[in-house]
């Protein structure tokens, strides 16, 4: 189970961000502005917006083995017939589905993989994911090393493919696998006992019993969950849950679903959720999408203005003013975005390990802080070494807070509202990325200093905001510094 869902992890990880290497790569076959290249990694967050809560609310109705399958083989495919698009309009409809389907996959493994174990371990389980994100962010540069730079080229009567089309069918391969293997698996037996179905839920126990143990379903420890009282699910409730689902009554419990989300208990932690998911969200994923385009363009600068200085805005204005298409990646990008992902395995060796004694809230907030303040420094660097150093900086904290929240969210909600809420807090951080991403690439030939003030602006806004949330954690903060203090 931990490596299906980390696996999904990765893949989805390489996925969702291939499309920073297609903006340098692709950018002559599909003639793309900078503009192209802002509709090009926003339009799949477009889907991802659409997706995430849509496949929750499916997932709290009808399960989530089911709908994590379908949903990854519905973006594996997608992806695969991206590959071979030769028209940038099918591209980028085809990249939206992908992203409409993999927002389903990403939105229901931490809360699919969290209902298999217990409360005592989940969140050290959890927070694996990290490292496989990670791994996944690692291989997305390897394997385009490997590919883009071949001299590739197969043309007919009906399409050219160059050695990018290649890297997109390669990345939706393991996603395609992923999904069938998917369908192996069992239920989630929360999410039975959940719906009152007792017998459903105690043969995948007896499956897990066997898989783990080896031995025979019958010398499972109970015979009965109903008797054990496992369940804290009324008798109403459970008759309601057992009846058929048809399409109108689904989407009126959507409806009442959605409209719990906003009622006391829970209503604070939902707009905190969703309110830090944007915000977050937007900073990491626009700069991610964005960072092999910056060095390209400062190889593009170093190459022709060797020993000379500049900032990233200058840079960007420079390589505006070159005539031609330049689709040519420097060898010296692929090894910076590989670093890229290799600086963010000590945070996610570390997190597993300081998880439970320092809590995932400190974790996330100290990130934060951390990353706004080297989006400031952004601004200030003068040549590629620098902005390597803080993009790696970045890169590992950032990604550190946004797998540190979506870990959190699984403690946050209940069981019957667990995936919906998930998918509504992701649902509202691709929000965040799309308009990101879109400012981003409107801006960056315009007045980039605007978009590096406003991502610094929204992650400072973020880091104030979870003090005033969360003050038991600012107030453990200030006392774990003073005892580090005054040990030292």
């Amino acid at each position: 189970m931990l490596m299906l869902v980390g696996l999904t992890y990765s893949a989805t990880a390489v996925e969702i961000t291939l499309v920073s290497f297609l903006i340098p790569s692709a950018k002559c076959d599909f003639e793309m502005t900078s503009m192209d290249a802002g509709l090009l990694t926003a339009l799949p967050m477009l889907g991802m917006t659409i997706g995430s809560y849509l496949w929750g609310c499916i997932a709290d109705i009808t399960g989530r083995r089911w709908v994590m399958a379908g949903t990854l083989l519905m973006g594996g495919f997608c992806g695969l017939a991206s590959s071979v698009s030769q028209y940038f309009s099918v591209f980028l409809a085809l990249r939206c589905i992908n992203g409409f389907a993999l927002a389903g996959s990403l939105s229901i493994c931490l809360p699919y993989l969290g209902e298999f174990h217990s409360s005592a371990i989940r969140e050290r389980i959890l927070s694996w994911m990290e490292l496989f994100w990670t791994s996944g962010i690692i291989t997305l540069p390897c394997l385009a090393w490997l590919i883009i730079p071949l001299d590739l080229e197969l043309e007919s009567k009906y399409f050219v493919l160059h050695s990018w089309n290649l890297f997109v069918a390669a990345s939706s391969l393991p996603v395609i696998a992923l999904g069938f293997w998917a369908c192996t698996f069992p239920e989630s037996p929360k999410f039975l006992m959940d719906r009152g179905e007792w017998e459903k839920a105690l043969e995948v126990l007896k499956y897990i019993f066997t898989v783990n143990t080896g031995q025979d379903p019958s010398l499972f420890p109970l015979e009965s969950l109903k008797e054990k009282g496992i369940s804290f699910i009324d008798l109403d409730k459970i008759k309601e849950k057992k009846n058929k689902i048809t399409f109108v009554s689904a989407m009126k419990k959507i409806g009442v679903i959605t409209n719990n989300l906003f009622k006391p208990p829970i209503r604070k932690s939902t707009i905190l959720a969703c309110l830090v998911s944007y915000g977050l969200t937007a900073s990491y994923y626009t700069l991610m999408m964005w960072f092999p385009e910056i060095f390209t363009r400062f190889e593009h600068y170093e190459l022709k203005y060797p020993n000379m200085t500049s900032s990233v805005c200058e840079v960007a204005s420079i390589f505006l003013e070159e005539e031609g298409c330049q689709d040519k990646i420097d060898m010296r990008v692929f090894l910076h975005t590989v670093i890229l992902g290799l600086a963010c395995i000590p945070t996610s060796l570390w997190y597993p390990l300081c998880v439970n004694r320092l809590g995932s809230k400190f974790i996330m907030m100290s990130c934060i802080l951390v990353a706004g303040s080297v989006s400031m420094g952004m601004y200030f660097v003068t040549n590629s070494l620098q902005n390597l150093i803080l993009a790696c900086i970045f890169e590992a904290f950032t990604s550190l807070s946004v797998v540190t929240f979506y870990c959190c969210l699984v403690d946050l909600f209940p069981t019957n509202v667990r995936v919906m809420a998930t998918g509504l807090t992701i649902c509202c951080g691709r929000l965040g990325a799309l308009s990101g991403n879109l400012l981003f690439g409107y801006l960056i030939d315009l007045n980039c200093v605007v978009p590096v003030v406003t991502f610094t602006f929204v992650l400072f806004g973020e880091y104030t905001f979870e003090i005033i949330s969360f003050k038991k954690q600012f107030i453990y903060l200030f006392n774990f510094t003073y005892t580090v203090y005054q040990i030292s």
